[in-house]
Order: structure tokens, then C-alpha cells, then sequence
């Protein structure tokens, strides 16, 4: 990792949780190209490191994630091809870093103190769950800066219903905590500054499943939601097949029956 990259997040692990806090409030934490590609690294090595079983993504500052780093892109406009070549990376690598998310084996838990918009919003959608602070706030700003924040509704349109995600794309507008629990882009909201041990708390508890169990559920609910109804049940039997024969799957049904406390392979 280069020198700047080192000062763009902060791990702390405890108890097979890991916390991801992004550490660039000078930037807003915005999902610059070094950040992604920053933050790529770091969650392939946290799906490779057993010692982990869930994971929380928080902000560090009055902002969650303000989404790219507008700057950034300002800069690429005079480009010769007025920056064409870097923003098709700069989505790619975005969208990678996005759907890795919900590819990612082990729970993706967002922690939201403050703003959360555009790419940031999109985030707080592409993870698993999400805890936010009574004062965090929300927005797709796209249309109000003469854009549209297509990237961002691809997770939000999967998060929220069409009509929610589509009111905040064409609207623009801030959306609070409490509205955004209502339209499930939230799980649940809590009191201002405690989003963060909320979801450590969610996280701890996570943690004390099998991963490998985790693991394939994840893959299966992300991979039938947006087939047809047929399609979906026979993908999803198909993995209640393998997780019925997976060892640690066997190991809890044999503990249920015999009233025993679960001896986990892998925790």
C-alpha cells in the first residue's frame, strides 16, 4: 500500500469482526480511483483471512461517503478525450468494488454517521445491512448537478422499490434516517453516534455463525432475487441441497437434536 493510500482507511479488527473506517474527511471520504482501488485490495485480503467473519464499513467524520471525488473528475475534463478514459475506469472500478460487496463471502455492515450521497449513498445499498445515526441523511444528487445517478440506482433500485429509488434520482432531495428505514435502505435507525457500536454489536453477532453457511446463503439470495419465481426456487433449493450436506450445517442440526452447544469447524 503507497504512503497515501495508508492514510485513506483504518482497520481495527476485534473478534472476527473487522471495521472498516474510512479515514479521508479532508476529501469527504469520497470514492476517489485510489480509494477503490485501495479498498479492492483490502476486501480481497478480508475474504481470504478465516480470522474475519464480518465486516463493518463506517466514515470517519460529519460524512459517511460523499461519493466520487468531484475534483477528481473536474481535473479529467480537460483530458484530450475530456476524460473519457479515466471516468470508464473510474466506474469499473467502482461497479467492481460495488458488486464485490454482495459477492464478498463474509456480511458487509455499513455504520452511517452523517452524509451518505451519490456513490456513497450507493454504499450504504450494496452492503449487506446498514445502521445508521439518527442524523444521517441521504440523496442521489445526479439530477441536481446536471447528471443522473445511474451507478448509484443500480444497488438503491435492488435496495428500495422502484418508486423510492426513482423519487430520489428525479427529486434530488436529502432524505432523513427515519425515512430511510421506511423504505428499507436502512435496517434500523439509532440515536445519533451510536450507528457505529450498533453495528459491531449485529456484526459480533454474525460472527458467532459458520461463515461457510453464510457464505453460500449470501451467494444464493443475491443470485435468485432478480430471477423469475421458478428459476429462483430451483436455484435456491439447489443451494439448500448443498447447505443441508455442508459439515458445519450437519454439525448444528446433530447439537439441536442432541441439546448440545454446536462444535463449528470454522466459527
Amino acid at each position: 500500500m503507497s504512503a497515501n493510500a495508508a492514510t485513506l482507511f483504518r482497520r481495527d479488527d476485534d473478534a472476527g469482526v473487522a471495521t472498516i473506517t474510512l479515514t479521508s474527511p479532508s476529501t469527504r471520504n469520497a470514492l476517489s480511483l485510489l480509494m477503490l482501488d485501495t479498498l479492492l485490495v483490502a476486501f480481497d485480503g478480508l475474504a481470504r483471512d478465516d480470522a474475519v467473519r464480518a465486516i463493518v464499513i463506517a466514515g470517519e467524520g460529519s460524512v459517511f461517503c460523499s461519493g466520487h471525488d468531484l475534483r477528481e473528475i473536474q481535473a479529467h475534463s480537460n483530458d484530450s478525450d475530456r476524460g473519457e478514459a479515466f471516468y470508464e475506469r473510474l466506474f469499473e472500478r467502482c461497479s467492481q468494488f460495488m458488486r464485490g460487496l454482495t459477492e464478498h463471502p463474509k456480511a458487509v455492515i455499513a455504520a452511517v454517521e452523517g452524509v451518505a450521497t451519490a456513490a456513497g449513498c450507493q454504499l450504504v445499498a450494496a452492503s449487506d445491512l446498514a445502521i445508521a445515526g439518527r442524523d444521517a441523511s441521504f440523496s442521489l444528487p445526479g439530477a441536481r448537478k446536471g447528471g443522473f445517478c445511474s451507478t448509484p440506482l443500480v444497488a438503491v433500485g435492488r435496495a428500495v422499490s422502484r418508486k423510492h429509488a426513482m423519487e430520489m434520482a428525479l427529486t434530488a432531495q436529502f432524505i432523513d434516517a427515519e425515512r430511510a428505514e421506511a423504505i428499507g435502505l436502512v435496517n434500523r435507525v439509532t440515536p445519533a453516534g451510536e450507528a457505529l457500536a450498533a453495528a459491531q454489536a449485529m456484526a459480533a453477532l454474525i460472527a458467532s455463525r459458520p461463515t461457510s453457511g453464510i457464505a453460500l446463503g449470501k451467494r444464493a439470495f443475491y443470485a435468485q432475487v432478480e430471477m423469475p419465481l421458478a428459476d429462483a426456487y430451483a436455484l435456491a433449493s439447489r443451494a439448500m441441497v448443498e447447505s443441508f450436506q455442508n459439515p458445519d450445517a450437519i454439525e448444528g442440526r446433530t447439537a439441536f437434536l442432541e441439546k448440545r452447544a454446536p462444535r463449528w469447524g470454522k466459527v
